[in-house]
């Protein structure tokens, strides 16, 4: 009898006491998550990997140089940059996420996109990546954009055939401005934006949703120094626009818009810095009977944008 029961005790199947464990084990747990957020798969390793690469590993710089990388956070801001087609690389995800509308949206716009890396992690390392801001579990890495060279927006336009426009930033430091003036120069024709390399503006993912994707198609270029650029600009044949207040000229009557030019706007508050104002060949006015002091910097852009598009046609 003793025998017998070893032998029992070997034999596979659900024991007396166990309370119905085996059954629940059966139940559904919902979909198979991606490879890339499925712990010990070869995909979770690699995402892993290449995760903490671009983080660690400086950007190369090209002729106009790179950005930084950035970390769009909270489950509204991740689901609008996916939305709005801000390029990104990683898709981190908290591990144990509550998973609500915003959670799938996400999840599906980042498989639909193709080429985002999916990551699960804890939430002590997103709150290290974000420095304790209030991921909600999501956390969007977006790559370093690669800038054009100044030199390289003019050549553009000459290899096409057409006369160079391009809009050059001096002071502004909102991103959504500087997306305005992006979708502003793709809607009329232009060939690029110039920034300064510091205390400007930068291509943030701020500015990418602003420019409504225009950013994919328009090209913006980072100068060292901007009055250097605007002095090779002159060299290679175009004229230098500033938009100033109290400019002499006022924008309708300036017949240089219709050729090759660089339009030059500056900050709301100060307008052009003293350097970039006297290298202008001419600094012009936009009349504003209402009264207004001044236009945001993409609003003013877009008025001159038109007046030379309409000149060019």
């Amino acid at each position: 009898m003793a025998a017998n029961n070893r032998r029992m005790s070997g034999k596979k199947g659900a024991q007396v006491g166990s309370g119905g464990q085996r059954r629940r084990g059966l139940e559904g747990k919902g979909p198979t998550p991606p490879a890339e957020m499925r712990k010990g798969h070869k995909k979770n390793r690699v995402a892993g990997a290449k995760a903490k690469q671009s983080v660690r590993r400086p950007a190369p710089r090209g002729r106009g140089g790179k950005g930084t990388s950035e970390m769009v956070v909270g489950r509204n801001s991740v689901v609008e940059a996916l939305r709005e087609g801000v390029p990104a690389s990683m898709l981190y995800v908290q591990q144990f996420i509550d998973n609500d509308e915003r959670v799938r949206e996400a999840l599906q716009l980042a498989g639909e996109r193709g080429g985002i890396h999916l990551m699960e992690a804890p939430r002590p390392e997103l709150d290290r990546m974000t420095n304790g801001l209030n991921h909600q579990g999501l956390v969007l890495q977006v790559p370093p954009y690669e800038y054009a060279h100044p030199e390289d927006l003019a050549a553009a336009a000459y290899d096409e055939g057409q006369d160079p426009l391009i809009v050059a930033l001096d002071g502004v430091t909102d991103p959504r401005n500087l997306g305005a003036v992006v979708r502003s120069v793709s809607a009329f024709g232009g060939h690029g934006v110039v920034v300064p390399e510091r205390r400007a503006a930068g291509m943030t993912a701020g500015a990418w949703k602003t420019s409504a994707g225009a950013a994919a198609r328009t090209p913006v270029a980072r100068a060292s120094n901007l009055t250097r650029a605007l002095e090779g600009y002159k060299k290679a044949g175009l004229v230098v626009v500033g938009l100033a207040a109290d400019g002499e000229v006022e924008v309708g009557d300036l017949e240089a818009l219709g050729g090759p030019v660089v339009i030059v706007v500056g900050s709301e508050g100060k307008g052009l810095s003293r350097l970039v104002g006297e290298t202008c060949d001419f600094r012009v006015r936009i009349p504003m009977p209402g009264g207004t002091e001044s236009l945001n910097a993409g609003v003013a852009a877009g008025v001159v944008l038109y007046e030379a598009s309409r000149r060019r046609v």
